[in-house]
């Protein structure tokens, strides 16, 4: 049996070697048009900065070390120019002979990967992408040259990721963002952390106006802007590579990659799928999704293997689980955010946290901050993110688990987690996210989100804030009374009119206080995430 593959790195390869370690004797060619088959593109923008200072640390196989320990027929710089169904046949054009030829195959496996989007701006060509090793060296040769000034299009993940590393080496940057803010994953009040960090930095960010014209020397933006950019970078995002499927008349799916089937064939079933060119399933409502990670192209390329060997497999759906490092923070989300699901009419409950990632007693301990989104009738977990500059990575690993798992959000109260003064706390910041839903799904505690402040005063609530007189007269709600949580019961007669909406720093004394004010007979809710949540979001900035 002859397997031919299309494109390498994380799907291309984890399907070549899981196929040869279940069939000793298929003929196994893997085509790849770039000059290299396996590298870690994750690992691009930190050569750009420097801190992976070799190149070769970024190359993770060759073809020679590929045929040495798998028998691979692996083929650099070689592109498939178009696909036969009919003939089971493709033709391939060498770039480095010059030559073209057609090869038949028994089985055909698609992957080749996402092609950054590259939007119709004048001059746009100046601009460089980031997408193989051959991008990269383009951009660090740029950089190695000192440039004076440099201007990044796009705010996602890779345009965060490679303004930290321009920054790492001295250029001064911009990043400018079409959308209201960073990291589209993220919900604005969690975003706005992350902007915080990076214009400590240095960074420069121009948020909801995007690039409209690039010069030899500048960037002009939408609202009039023109920015100085000796070196330009385009990364606001990527598409299938769907080209080779479309000409071979595969069915493309609706979000506009190729549809494939729980074993990831596509509509012609000799030929197969994989990685950021093909859609994934969508664990949360079960719609087609595009997710161009490299876990899922890598877990792609193990069941297509597996379905050509003939072994069972299991469907993939995704819930999009993913981290970034931006400077001294790590942010990570999974499943949706709250602005997806509220377009999509999804009925949420929202909790906001700021634990510290260990024992607060033991040295070190750094406050970071958590979201949790779930659904109040039946606690299923729809979405978690977490921003912070340490155990962030863990506390979204576990809830991604528990999403899988099918664990409810009061659920988390009752995980087993490793705990040791060092790592963590006797009540883990996850076990903490599970005892509040617990008591917001029971109608303990009634909350209010950071949102919705304004609307409670126009209700003719009054804001009690229970913090410290002196962590009041550093920023408050406007309109809050100050009432520690200490005094409520010597002052309850300063206490005017409820309804109440109560709120402290973090949430947590808020809730001893708002139970406290329904013992004593009012009716009263907790600001859910205190003014520190509050503080960080478009209510408060805006």
């Amino acid at each position: 049996m002859r397997v031919v593959i299309v494109g390498g790195v994380a799907g291309g390869m984890s399907a070549a070697t899981r196929m040869r370690r279940l069939d000793a004797d298929a003929e196994i060619i893997v085509l790849e048009k770039s000059g290299h088959v396996s590298y870690a593109n994750c690992g691009l923008p930190y050569f750009v900065g420097g801190v992976i200072e070799e190149e070769d640390a970024l190359l993770l196989q060759t073809p020679a070390s590929l045929h040495a320990r798998f028998k691979l027929d692996v083929r650099v710089a070689t592109e498939v120019t178009s696909i036969d169904p009919a003939a089971k046949s493709v033709k391939i054009k060498d770039w480095l002979k010059g030559e073209e030829y057609e090869l038949p195959y028994d089985k055909l496996i698609l992957s080749p990967g996402a092609s950054p989007v590259v939007p119709p701006i004048p001059g746009i060509e100046r601009a460089l992408t980031l997408r193989t090793v051959e991008d990269v060296e383009k951009i660090a040769n740029r950089v190695n040259a000192k440039p004076k000034n440099a201007v990044v299009i796009g705010g996602g993940f890779i345009g965060v990721e490679i303004a930290e590393n321009l920054v790492h080496k001295g250029v001064p940057t911009t990043v400018v963002e079409a959308a209201p803010q960073v990291l589209a994953p993220l919900d604005p009040e969690m975003a706005t952390l992350v902007a915080k960090e990076m214009r400590k930095h240095g960074i420069t960010l121009h948020l909801g106006v995007s690039a409209k014209d690039v010069t030899a020397t500048t960037v002009a933006l939408s609202d009039g802007t023109i920015l100085d950019a000796e070196l330009v970078i385009m990364a606001i995002g990527v598409r299938p590579d769907t080209a080779l499927a479309k000409a071979a008349g595969l069915t493309i799916g609706t979000r506009g990659g190729i549809e494939v089937d729980d074993f990831n064939r596509t509509s012609n079933h000799d030929i197969y799928a994989v990685g950021d060119a093909a859609e994934k399933t969508d664990a949360i409502d079960g719609s087609a999704t595009l997710v161009p990670l490299a876990n899922l192209a890598n877990r792609h390329g193990r069941v297509v293997a597996d379905h050509i060997a003939g072994r069972a497999t299991r469907p993939i759906k995704t819930i999009g689980t993913a981290i970034v490092k931006v400077f001294d923070l790590m942010i990570a989300a999974t499943g949706w955010n709250e602005k997806r699901l509220t377009a999509a009419g999804r009925e949420v409950m929202v909790i906001h946290t700021h634990p510290n990632n260990h024992a607060g007693y033991y040295p070190d301990a750094k406050q970071i901050a958590l979201k949790l989104i779930f659904d109040p009738s039946t606690g299923e977990i729809l979405g978690g993110q977490g921003v912070g500059v340490d155990g962030v990575d863990k506390r979204i690993d576990v809830i991604a688990t528990a999403i899988r798992g099918g664990i409810t959000a009061p659920e988390l109260a009752d995980l087993e987690l490793a705990y040791a003064p060092p790592f963590g706390s006797a009540k883990d910041p996850v076990n903490m996210l599970g005892y509040i839903a617990e008591n917001m799904m029971s109608g303990l505690l009634g909350t209010a989100q950071w949102s919705e402040t304004q609307k409670y005063r126009e209700a003719g609530y009054q804001l009690i804030d229970v913090r410290t007189p002196s962590e009041y007269s550093n920023g408050a709600i406007p309109g809050a009374v100050n009432i520690p949580v200490d005094e409520i019961r010597a002052r309850v007669a300063e206490i005017k009119r409820e309804p109440i909406l109560v709120n402290c720093q973090v949430g947590q004394r808020g809730h001893t206080a708002t139970m406290l004010l329904k013992e004593l007979g009012f009716d009263a809710i907790n600001l859910d995430g205190g003014y520190l949540t509050y503080s960080n979001s478009p209510a408060a900035i805006n």
